[in-house]
This record gives C-alpha cells, sequence and structure tokens, in this order.
C-alpha cells in the first residue's frame, strides 16, 4: 500500500523494502525514526527548490546516513560517515544498481556532515545534507509549514529530548576514533560529552611537520 507523509510518497519497492528492515534491525529507535525524517524533510527540500531527484536514492541515502554510527559497520578508523557511505554502496551494488547513482548516493552520504558543498552537488546529495541540516539543526526551519513538520514528526517521532540524544548518538559512535573527527563537525560533540579528548588543531599540524621550513 501506497504511504504518503506530507505530500511525500515513499518509496515502496523491493529495495526500499529491504532498506527500511534492515535499517529499523540496526539503528536504536531514535537514529531509526532520525533518517525517516531526514528522508521526508529532504524530499520536501527538493520540492521547494524544484530538483528533480530519484526518491529510491535519496530515500537509500538518508535511511543510510547514520549507519556508520553503529555495529556492524562502524570501523575503528574510518570517520562515521565513509562508513555509512560504504553500507550503502555495497547494499546498492549487491542489488545491481549502476555504478554513478552508486556513487551519487555515497557523496550524499560521505558529505552529510561537510557544510557548504553539498548544495553544489547533484540533487541527491544536496538533499540528503539539506534533510539531515533540517533535522538536527534546524536550518531553514521556517521554509517549512507547521503543517509538514506536524506530519512528518506524527509519523516519525522526535521522542523526548531528541536535541541531547543525537549528539549521545554521535558521541557513542565516535569516541572511540577520535582521529576521524579532525576537521569536521564531530570535534564538537567530542569537546563536548568527552573530557579526555584533545582537539587537533590544523595550525599545530603544519607548524609541527616535519617539513624543516
Amino acid at each position: 500500500m501506497t504511504k504518503i507523509i506530507a505530500g511525500i510518497t515513499i518509496p515502496d519497492s523491493k529495495l526500499a523494502r529491504e532498506v527500511d528492515e534492515l535499517v529499523r534491525d540496526t539503528e536504536s529507535e531514535l537514529l531509526y525514526h532520525h533518517s525517516n525524517r531526514v528522508f521526508l524533510f529532504g524530499a520536501l527540500a527538493g520540492q521547494r527548490r524544484g530538483l528533480k531527484v530519484d526518491q529510491e536514492l535519496l530515500y537509500v541515502g538518508a535511511m543510510f546516513h547514520d549507519m556508520g554510527l553503529q555495529a556492524p559497520y562502524a570501523s575503528t578508523s574510518e570517520r562515521f560517515e565513509v562508513d555509512g557511505a560504504n553500507a550503502a554502496a555495497s547494499f546498492l551494488r549487491a542489488h545491481h544498481i549502476n555504478e554513478r547513482d552508486v556513487e551519487d548516493v555515497w557523496d550524499a552520504i560521505a558529505l552529510h556532515t561537510t557544510p557548504g558543498i553539498p548544495q553544489h552537488k547533484r540533487p541527491v546529495v544536496a538533499l540528503v545534507t539539506a534533510g539531515v541540516e533540517m533535522d538536527v539543526l534546524g536550518l531553514e526551519y521556517d521554509s517549512f509549514t507547521a503543517a509538514q513538520r506536524h506530519e512528518v514528526c506524527a509519523h516519525h517521532p522526535r521522542g523526548h529530548d531528541f536535541k541531547n540524544g543525537i549528539i549521545d548518538a554521535f558521541a557513542a559512535g565516535t569516541i572511540k576514533r577520535p582521529e576521524t573527527t579532525f576537521g569536521n563537525v564531530k570535534a564538537d560533540v567530542l569537546a563536548l560529552r568527552d573530557p579526555t579528548y584533545h582537539r587537533i588543531n590544523f595550525c599545530d599540524v603544519i607548524l609541527h611537520s616535519k617539513w624543516p621550513e
């Protein structure tokens, strides 16, 4: 049965159903509902911007975007965004999706915490980040109607204290690989949540490199 939320049709292909089942079985309730909201807010942003986007690829990108925070996808050495991107790419290749589409989804996930770049990329990339920025940061909050926000959250609730909950999820997913936060926003997460964390300074890396001058 076709499901429509806030005017957005939820992909219902065999691939999309498998994605939903995998993410529901892997992620916490908080991350599962967050990922669904990212899809919906991303799709709504696409409508507003007049972008033509493959809704199924957008769905995959949104649903997988935080999988790198979770076992068994979290590595010990890569950024969680890269782990999630790799997981999505492996899933799509197993379903014989063409490589250009796989690359779009990979970029969408890998870049979703790198401000200033995704909006200049192809629609799948731009809109995964748009959905993340709306749901986590509240960017362009007032560009969505109150009715849209209410309907999205009625189907996929934020729950109690989502703000601290999502920070805790980021911290849990990165605290064992603090070096991967260098140069990205997760350094702020560990600075807040881990009293033993020491932020790497870009200028210090330059000044203390082995180059003599």
